[in-house]
């Protein structure tokens, strides 16, 4: 679809439940809220359906947008969502329009608008936004403004492109206050989370003379750290940070043989064409998937699947 035949569908269509994803971060949240807001605002009735994982940092800015018991809906879409594997838990159904970044999507949505060129999907719903009811409100663009932010690490990542910037300064024009935000989200960091990052590097482990390098964190480092929920935005970032790393992967273990995996990378190898051997996906620099095995299994399951897609 085009960004124009997208408002002309959510413009014939009403009463609608907005879908973010499984272990939501601040994308799949805010441009959900953000497209909410202009749904409202167009005249439709809309909210988000109460994803149980998200976290009280998120929730101050789009929990109201939650969807109050008995809301009985008629129109689904899905937003920042790659796959049906992804729905947030106690959801199931069809989706009429999934809005979307992922090059691996993978069609579920009876409609789909895609741009995988897009570095975060709050870009894709500032143009919905600004062709549906014009320039965003206030909240709107700081909602907006913690999506692109947060997805690029704080314009860190090489997803980041001049697009991304332009778009992100409409936002500003338009209210957004990213000075505060960037505080908030990237500056004001938890005692326990520097202690977990330290746990983190102390054990990693580097393969290919350091441009590997495989973080494994176990339910022993998060409660040595003391960190909760609320603490471990952008874990997946930290195994890349070392000088001359190439392809990270971070490995959080989430029971005695259940693994989830992130991976990280330049633009030398695509992560995501790994993560897909184990059922996931992602982006080209960024994905993951989850592998039914403990950590050293997984581990060297990985590290054969990199030496195929990327050969030493």
């Amino acid at each position: 679809m085009t960004v124009q035949e997208c408002v002309s569908f959510l413009l014939e269509h009403d009463d609608y439940l907005l879908i973010t994803h499984i272990r939501p971060d601040g994308d799949t949240l805010c441009s959900a809220a953000a497209l909410c807001s202009a749904l409202r605002r167009a005249g439709k009735t809309a909210w988000l359906y109460p994803n149980g994982e998200a976290t009280d940092k998120y929730l101050a800015y789009m929990g109201h947008f939650f969807a109050p018991a008995g809301y009985v809906h008629k129109t689904v879409v899905t937003v920042d969502t790659a796959e049906e594997g992804m729905f947030p838990m106690g959801f199931s159904g069809t989706v009429d329009l999934a809005i979307d970044h992922h090059g691996s999507n993978s069609g579920y949505g009876k409609l789909s608008l895609l741009r995988p060129g897009y570095a975060a999907c709050g870009e894709l719903v500032l143009e919905i936004t600004q062709a549906l009811c014009g320039d965003p409100t206030q909240e709107e663009a700081d909602l907006l403004y913690i999506a692109i932010a947060t997805d690029t690490g704080c314009f860190q990542f090489m997803n980041t492109n001049a697009d991304t910037h332009a778009r992100t300064a409409e936002l500003i024009r338009c209210g957004a206050r990213n000075g505060e935000l960037n505080i908030e989200f990237f500056r004001n960091v938890p005692k326990s989370r520097l202690l977990l990052d330290s746990l983190i590097y102390q054990s990693m482990r580097y393969y290919r003379g350091g441009a590997i390098a495989i973080a494994v964190i176990t339910q022993e480092m998060l409660d040595a750290s003391g960190v909760t929920e609320n603490d471990m935005d952008d874990l997946a970032s930290v195994a890349g940070k070392p000088e001359g790393v190439i392809l990270s992967v971070t490995i959080k273990e989430k029971g005695p043989k259940l693994c989830k995996v992130s991976m990280r990378c330049r633009p030398v190898v695509n992560v995501s064409n790994i993560c897909a051997r184990f059922g996931g996906g992602g982006h080209s620099l960024a994905a993951g998937c989850s592998i039914e095995a403990n950590a050293e299994t997984a581990i060297r399951q990985i590290l054969a699947a990199i030496d195929e897609e990327w050969p030493a």
